[in-house]
């Protein structure tokens, strides 16, 4: 397991861009996945996005599709989360994750790091 530290969240307009930032505390391998969620009181936790790190692998919730785009700084061990068109809906605690995951895709990764989470706040 790896400490992650998420930043970047705040208040924006809908509309609006946010840029979500996840950094680990140690180097984070190409057998990892990382993992952007997103959660808000009395609902599910929802998978955002995902990204095979190294290979840069990546797959969306349909919410996210054309809107957010995850990335990765394999050098700096960070992972990223661009959310463009911001909506009400957006609004959420989002948390970064990593799990090992061999396969070529980051389908059925058990995520056993989790940060403290980063809240999005969307309002008109």
């Amino acid at each position: 397991q790896v400490q992650l530290a998420e930043s970047g969240g705040g208040s924006v307009q809908v509309g609006g861009s946010l840029r979500l930032s996840c950094v680990a505390s140690a180097a984070i391998s190409s057998s990892h996945c990382m993992a952007w969620f997103r959660q808000t009181p009395g609902k599910e936790r929802e998978t955002v996005a995902t990204i095979r790190f190294g290979a840069g692998y990546s797959a969306y919730s349909d919410s996210a599709k054309g809107r957010f785009t995850i990335s990765q700084d394999y050098q700096k061990n960070t992972v990223y989360l661009q959310m463009n068109s911001l909506k009400h809906e957006d609004t959420a605690m989002y948390y970064c994750a990593a799990g090992l995951n061999y396969g070529r895709f980051c389908d059925s990764t058990n995520y056993d790091s989790w940060g403290q989470g980063t809240q999005v706040t969307v309002s008109s």
